[in-house]
C-alpha cells in the first residue's frame, strides 16, 4: 500500500513539473544558490578578499574563470560569497517580516473593530505611504551599515504586504461553519487562529512569501549598490556592481557576471512563487490530477 501511494505522488509530482517547468528551472537555481552560499569555502577557488594589484582588471581566462576587479580579487569568488550574503538576508528579511505581517493580520482580520481600524488603516497605510526602499535608506543611514541593520531596514515595510493578505484571508475564513463550531464548542481565540484559520490561509502565504524573496534580494543588491549594505570588503553583488560603474566599458565583465547573479536570483524565486501559486491552485491542481 505505502508503495503504491508513493508511486502515486511520484506521479503527480512528474505531472506537475511537466505543467511548471518554469517552477523546475527556479528550484534548480535556488538550490544552486543555496548550494554556493553553504559550501563558499570548498567551491570558491580563491580567496574573495585577496588583493592581487599585478593581476587587477583581468579578463576571463582559465585561471580566473570571471576575471579579476580593479584591485585583482578573483570575480568568481566573490560571486560565490554575494550569494551567501544574498540568501542569508533575504531568509531573514522574509522570515522577520512574514512573523510580524502574520501576527497583525491574525489580530486585524479576526477580531476586526477598533483594533483592525488602528492596525489596518493607521498603521499600515501609514507605511504604505512611503516607498519601502526610501524607508530602508533612511533607517540604514541612520543606524549604519550591518548585517542586522539591513535585515531590520528591508522588514519595516516588507511585513505590510503580509498583513494585509493575512487579514483578507482571515476576514474570509472566520465566517466559515468549522470556525463557528469550534466558538460554539467554547474554543478559546488562541486555539481557533492557530488550530482552525491559520491552516486554512497558509496557502497564498507560501506564495507571497516566495515572491517576496526576489523582493528582497533585490532590495539587498540596491542598498548595496549605494553603498548601505554590507560593509567591504565583504563581497556582495550591489557593491560588485558599484565597483563596476567606473569600468563598464574597460572591463565589462565586473558589471556581467554579478549582474547575471542577481537577475537568476531573482527570477529563480519569481518562477517559483508563481509555480507555487498555479499548483495550490485547486482549479488547475483538480485538471492536472485527472489527466
Amino acid at each position: 500500500m505505502r508503495n503504491i501511494q508513493r508511486s502515486q505522488s511520484m506521479s503527480v509530482m512528474y505531472r506537475n513539473a511537466q505543467h511548471q517547468p518554469l517552477a523546475v528551472v527556479g528550484i534548480v537555481l535556488v538550490v544552486l544558490f543555496v548550494l554556493c552560499a553553504t559550501f563558499a569555502p570548498w567551491l570558491s577557488p580563491h580567496d574573495p578578499a585577496q588583493l592581487d594589484l599585478a593581476g587587477r582588471l583581468l579578463p576571463p581566462s582559465h585561471q580566473h574563470w570571471f576575471g579579476t576587479d580593479e584591485l585583482g580579487r578573483d570575480i568568481l569568488a566573490r560571486t560565490i560569497y554575494g550569494a551567501r550574503i544574498s540568501m542569508t538576508v533575504a531568509i531573514f528579511v522574509v522570515c522577520l517580516s512574514l512573523a510580524i505581517g502574520v501576527l497583525a493580520g491574525l489580530v486585524s482580520g479576526f477580531y476586526g473593530g477598533l483594533t483592525d481600524t488602528v492596525l489596518n488603516i493607521y498603521v499600515n497605510n501609514a507605511f504604505l505611504a512611503l516607498p519601502g526602499i526610501l524607508l530602508a535608506i533612511a533607517f540604514v543611514a541612520f543606524v549604519g551599515p550591518g548585517m542586522v541593520n539591513l535585515v531590520l531596514a528591508l522588514s519595516i515595510s516588507g511585513w505590510v504586504g503580509y498583513a494585509r493578505l493575512v487579514r483578507a484571508q482571515v476576514m474570509a475564513v472566520k465566517e466559515r461553519e468549522f470556525v463557528e463550531a469550534a466558538r460554539a464548542l467554547g474554543a478559546s481565540d488562541l486555539r481557533i487562529l492557530w488550530i482552525h484559520i491559520l491552516p486554512n490561509i497558509v496557502q497564498p502565504v507560501v506564495v507571497q512569501a516566495a515572491i517576496g524573496m526576489a523582493g528582497a534580494v533585490l532590495a539587498e543588491a540596491t542598498l548595496s549598490f549605494l553603498g548601505l549594505g554590507i560593509p567591504p570588503p565583504a563581497p556582495s553583488w550591489g557593491s560588485m556592481l558599484n565597483d563596476a560603474r567606473s569600468h563598464l566599458f574597460d572591463a565589462p565583465h565586473l558589471t556581467v557576471f554579478p549582474a547575471i547573479a542577481v537577475m537568476l536570483a531573482v527570477l529563480s524565486f519569481n518562477f517559483i512563487g508563481d509555480g507555487l501559486r498555479d499548483l495550490l491552485d485547486p482549479r488547475l491542481r483538480a485538471s492536472v490530477s485527472s489527466g
